[in-house]
């Protein structure tokens, strides 16, 4: 393995040792709670959180072996402190609805948020929800953050302090994708832009400031932080890609004849026209240098995370914390044909997900299945605060101290209205809007390439997962759009007619 040496171990020490402070950042906002703050803690003892969230980040990290390639050794030692979810799913494909899921501990089919839009604050339905931020507040905690948490601007009521992102996050052309009329955040390659004046560099360098400063207060703290990487476009400076030589790259697994077994309403909901085609990918020899890339991208965030996870251990406050690490989605890099997210298999479900809390086990894996929407949930839990009535995930508290508890719940992943993906520790079982299905034995078929569900001996197994199926499918909010899928949007193939191609395709079997 190649040895890195990281450099902000000394950058830390020199920032503390030059006194650094917040209040230009947090400004008055630390000075209203200052009144509440020592009762606070000190009557109730609660811990601080410490919520990081990765932009597009699959299993592509050390510890969750998805790529052997791949060096990560911060997210790893985490790991080591904590227990790693082995099996966590999203509960959509695609930014918005997953992330709104997670806030709001309610599943995209409850909502009617689907897509990419609208933002949940403006509609009816949604506008009045309690996010999991704000539950913080009313409990005592004082909640801050910056770079991306929600996908788009952070919601106001949510925080006390919203730190505003800086830092470039693109250099002024494009590198590598640049066939005409393709998506502008589509691209990948090596940037001459130092990482320090990166965009999420300088949410690092702030949240390392801001432990600092939260320390120093008794009131507990919930601070949320955001990396756009490795989100397109997929950039790192050289240092990243020294680690990753082209020639040696590995390519994922894939076949050509992979999707001929899936029904036509799978791959016309998996399609994303913003993303390169297959078959691009591997005719213009992109593919490699895509992969090296994503690679880069993943260990400079781990490097990030290094910085993060020191800071707070230089706070002082790491033994009083929660850490929580996740993904909102994983990403296809050539799996099943495709580039990016937005399907329901694998490698768009599967996210990276590690919690590291005081009292609770340590250096542990969990094959349970468990969701992002489980994570209000686990924190109220952790934290001693009620877990509310209406969220629809359960906490992890059981398998956070025993990795190996009974979970009889399998993580339930949802793209577009009437279309579910169930997976449990040996099974994915997906039903689409059409009725057509897919069933894939992940103990003999982990790259989901063999399609059983037209076989009757797993017919007992299909009756099972039904039962978990949503019971509620809200039509998709007005304003619903950027699904990107030809199954829904002006001047796409709309979902009747995409039904009827999948009955006939049913019927032909």
């Amino acid at each position: 393995m190649i040895a890195i040496v990281y450099p902000w171990m000394e950058y830390v020490r020199k920032r503390i040792l030059r006194g650094a402070v917040l209040v230009s950042c947090l400004g008055s906002s630390l000075e209203v709670c200052k009144a509440q703050d020592q009762p606070f803690r000190q009557a109730h003892g609660r811990p601080n959180v410490l919520f990081i969230a990765i932009d597009d980040m699959n299993d592509w990290v050390g510890s969750f072996e998805g790529h052997p390639q791949i060096i990560t050794p911060h997210i790893d030692k985490l790991a080591e402190q904590g227990v790693l979810f082995s099996n966590a799913h999203c509960q959509a494909p695609i930014c918005n609805p997953s992330r709104v899921s997670v806030f709001l501990g309610k599943l995209p089919s409850t909502t009617g948020m689907y897509f990419l839009g609208p933002n949940f604050r403006l509609v009816e339905g949604t506008k009045h929800e309690e996010t999991l931020f704000q539950y913080f507040r009313k409990h005592g905690y004082f909640s801050s953050t910056m770079g991306k948490v929600f996908h788009g601007a952070a919601d106001k009521a949510s925080f006390d302090h919203i730190e505003k992102s800086r830092g470039l996050r693109r250099p002024e052309n494009k590198l590598r994708y640049t066939v005409p009329g393709s998506h502008p955040s589509w691209d990948w390659g090596q940037v001459d832009i130092p990482d320090e004046e990166t965009r999420d560099y300088k949410t690092a360098e702030w949240a390392v400031e801001v432990l600092h400063e939260l320390a120093k207060k008794e009131q507990s703290f919930f601070l949320s932080i955001g990396f756009h990487l490795p989100h397109v476009p997929i950039y790192a400076s050289k240092k990243w890609f020294d680690l990753y030589p082209l020639g040696g790259v590995q390519l994922p697994a894939s076949r050509p004849d992979d999707r001929d077994d899936i029904p036509e309403i799978a791959k016309l909901l998996s399609l994303n026209h913003t993303a390169p085609r297959h078959e691009y990918m591997l005719e213009s020899d992109e593919a490699r240098h895509a992969v090296r890339a994503y690679l880069a991208a993943n260990s400079f965030v781990d490097y990030l995370v290094g910085m993060v996870l020191q800071g707070l251990e230089e706070s002082g406050e790491a033994d009083n914390t929660i850490i929580v690490l996740w993904s909102d989605h994983g990403f296809h890099m050539g799996e099943k044909l495709r580039w990016s997210k937005r399907s329901i298999w694998e490698e768009s479900t599967r996210v990276p997900l590690i919690i590291s809390a005081p009292g609770m086990k340590e250096g542990e894996r969990c094959s349970r299945p468990v969701g992002l929407i489980d994570l209000f949930p686990t924190l109220a839990d952790l934290c001693g605060l009620e877990i509310r009535d209406d969220l629809e995930g359960q906490s992890l508290r059981p398998l956070l101290e025993d990795p190996k508890a009974r979970w009889s719940k399998p993580a339930l992943c949802t793209f577009g209205p009437n279309n579910h993906s169930l997976r449990s520790e040996r099974w994915r079982y997906t039903k689409y809007a059409d009725g057509s299905e897919e069933l894939y034995n992940h103990s003999s078929d982990p790259n989901e390439w063999t399609n059983l569900a037209g076989d009757l001996k797993y017919k007992r197994i299909i009756n099972r997962f039904q039962k978990f199926l949503p019971k509620v499918n809200a039509e998709p909010l007005l304003g619903s759009a950027g699904s990107d899928s030809p199954l829904y949007g002006e001047g796409h193939i709309p979902l009747q007619e995409a039904m009827q191609r999948g009955r006939e395709q049913l019927n032909a079997n």
